[in-house]
């Protein structure tokens, strides 16, 4: 059995980022195992080719929940990376921290060492900012962030006077010192090009011969002794390969897939893993458990001005477009197509923001949330305006389906059952309409199509809700951090509670879901993760020692 010092299961967001760290000392040892193949491919480096990775098998795993009976009793489409960069390969490129209360809530929850002031350094660490480095900002991290508003559509200026004109106040930073108010959208890319967790961290350092990399290699169990994690097991090319940790397993494989290796390995709630035939090693009540995700609701509106739908729709368009990007790297092709938005509180006496807004000079309307081609928008000019709720209050579950580590687990979102999602959400949506509602809007801005005039009430507004509510894909939390190994799954070092040598470092342990796009929150775990591992080895070396 091959051995390392450390293993890194998932090279995601977050997992990039730690073996980039943990290898950074070349008396490391240190293996990077992904279930997908390369990154290095077109529609994954052109940022608006999400559109075409968001049903593409060879990099996604394309899950499907179960269907949420409050949230019109149908099952979700949840695309997640399933390649090197992870999600953030495919995903939308927004880059938002999160509120500052956020980071201070997990810490007052039990989790030192959390907090904003104490999160803030690895933020700065992580990213290289367009206008600089400031006191909020980092200038020269691997991650790329780009202000692009010099090359936004004309109507994100008129989406934020709307906002201004009814009271929400213009925000150049949503990552400076303050989350709340609305401006353009701040994205991972850079000269054209996604900045993906895996370009980031990854490309610069391949060659360093104390990091192996293995790809296509489905991790199937962590493999435990005496209560210990020693190493994993995965299968590659239809063969299996067992692989020995001589220090930690590190688990960066997401919110979906980190919680169903845990199980796989014996680590979850009894009653899981019994029904799914898996022998017991530790009883974790809570893997798996407290699943949150964002839900997204948009307003179609016809436009009295081209959109992007006229510059992508047409087949000229798209030739026209492509070969701008393909000479250039500008254009509508090398950004997101969510292009402003910000946070709003809807009432008073909350201490944070409880609704994103999302802007796009672009409408898919005849298509499903969950078929949403980005080269073919509606045939008529039109523009969306769009919600999501910053802290849903539904809980979910990730849980075995049965003990064949190939089967896709099941996923519950549960979606809508807490009351306050229901409220929150009809309090984003009254807003919507107020803002297509001025005069910075009206010169613009045509007809309500979906949900359309005929849709006024509260109830008939919940009804639309029910009806069309879709993710904004952001799972999260189902290996919570916190001080109670009976409602949490991992400590705050991201020790797995029972298990030796064994730490989970992505989006699942987020005791929390955070106000806005989780990316950037996820990548930051990863370095904070990072820390802790050195320091803990460190601390151990030095009692060696003495």
């Amino acid at each position: 059995m091959h051995e390392f010092d450390y293993i890194v299961v998932g090279a995601g967001s977050a997992g990039c980022v730690i073996a980039n760290r943990l290898s950074q000392d070349s008396s490391n040892k240190v293996l990077l195992l992904e279930a997908g193949g390369s990154d290095r491919r077109f529609f994954i480096q052109m940022p608006i080719g999400y559109g075409v990775t968001y049903h593409q098998k060879k990099v996604n795993w394309m899950y499907s929940t179960e269907p949420s009976p409050e949230a019109d009793n149908k099952p979700s489409y949840w695309p997640r990376g399933k390649v090197m960069g992870g999600s953030s390969s495919i995903n939308a490129m927004v880059y938002v921290r999160g509120n500052p209360k956020d980071f201070d809530e997990w810490s007052e929850a039990g989790n030192p060492g959390w907090s904003y002031e104490e999160v803030l350094p690895y933020f700065k660490k992580m990213e290289s900012w367009q206008n600089g480095a400031d006191k909020f900002r980092g200038g020269d991290g691997p991650l790329y962030v780009s202000e692009v508003s010099s090359q936004l559509h004309p109507l994100c200026d008129n989406f934020l006077s709307a906002a201004e004109e009814i009271g929400i106040r213009l925000n150049p930073d949503m990552n400076g010192k303050n989350q709340e108010g609305v401006g353009n959208y701040q994205i991972t890319t850079h000269k054209g090009q996604r900045m993906s967790s895996s370009r980031a961290y990854l490309w610069p350092i391949r060659d360093r011969s104390n990091l192996k990399i293995v790809k296509n290699a489905m991790v199937t169990r962590i493999l435990i002794k005496n209560k210990k994690a020693y190493g994993v097991e995965y299968l590659k090319s239809g063969n299996t390969v067992k692989v020995a940790a001589l220090r930690e397993v590190i688990l960066s494989a997401g919110s979906i897939n980190s919680p169903q290796l845990l199980q796989l390995s014996g680590i979850g709630p009894k009653e899981v893993l019994e029904s799914a035939s898996v022998q017991l090693i530790h009883n974790s009540p809570a893997v798996g458990k407290n699943l949150q995700d964002h839900l997204g609701v948009s307003y179609f509106y016809k436009s009295k001005v081209p959109t992007l739908n006229d510059q992508l729709r047409p087949v000229l368009g798209k030739i026209f477009q492509g070969l701008r990007y393909i000479l250039t790297r500008t254009g509508p092709l090398s950004l997101s197509v969510n292009q402003s938005g910000g946070f709003i509180r809807t009432r008073e006496g909350l201490n944070k923001p409880n609704i994103q807004l999302y802007f796009s000079p672009v409408s898919y309307s005849l298509e499903s949330p969950d078929r949403r081609a980005m080269m073919s928008p509606d045939p008529f000019s039109a523009m969306l305006l769009g919600i999501s709720n910053c802290s849903p209050q539904s809980r979910g579950t990730v849980s075995l389906r049965s003990s064949d580590p190939l089967k896709p687990p099941i996923i519950k979102p549960n979606y809508l059952s807490h009351e306050d999602d229901v409220k929150d959400l009809l309090d984003g949506v009254k807003v919507l309409r107020k803002l297509a509602k001025t005069d910075s809007f009206r010169a613009v801005i045509g007809e309500e199509f979906r949900p359309g005039p005929d849709c006024q009430t509260d109830e008939e507004m919940i009804e639309h809700i029910k009806d069309t509510v879709w993710t904004v894909f952001h799972p999260s939390s189902t290996c919570r951090m916190g001080p109670d190994p009976k409602i949490d799954v991992v400590d705050s070092q991201l020790k797995v509670y029972g298990i030796e040598a064994l730490r989970v470092a992505d989006a699942s342990i987020f005791p929390q879901l955070i106000c806005g796009n989780i990316n950037a929150a996820t990548i930051m775990v990863g370095e904070k993760a990072s820390d802790l591992i050195l320091n803990d080895h460190r601390a151990k070396h030095e009692d060696y020692q003495h």
